[in-house]
């Protein structure tokens, strides 16, 4: 049974930075596609950052060059360093897994599309 649960500190003014992790376990190989994703009221959870099957790393657009999405795979986590957090920041954070490579959609839409989900983690950044 795969599971993964997020953990991290979930509040920060602006301008400040935080790190989610996702620990996994169970039946999740190395070169299955992992990301984080973010939902807020009303909208349509979306993708922040990915990484896919050959280690392909993307990034939504308004994150580019503020978040870093990383891997240890000694300790079976999934990191997300966000730097420079804005108010609009402010969401759930999930993380995901699907089986083999990303689904052949843009980050905007894949978040119907993974296997499996955490929980998720809120994150506030304070103006």
């Amino acid at each position: 049974q795969v599971q993964l649960v997020e953990s991290g500190v979930g509040s920060v003014q602006a301008g400040g930075s935080l790190r989610l992790a996702c620990e996994y376990s169970g039946e999740i190989w190395r070169n299955d596609c992992m990301g984080w994703f973010r939902q807020v009221p009303g909208k349509d959870r979306e993708g922040v950052a990915v990484r896919d099957s050959d280690g392909t790393l993307s990034y939504e657009d308004s994150v580019k060059d503020r978040f870093s999405i990383s891997q240890d795979n000694a300790k079976n986590t999934l990191y997300l360093q966000m730097n420079n957090l804005k108010p609009e920041d402010t969401a759930m954070y999930y993380c995901a897994v699907d089986r083999g490579w990303c689904p052949a959609y843009g980050l905007d839409q894949m978040g119907g599309e993974m296997d499996y989900w955490g929980k998720g983690i809120l994150v506030t950044i304070s103006s």
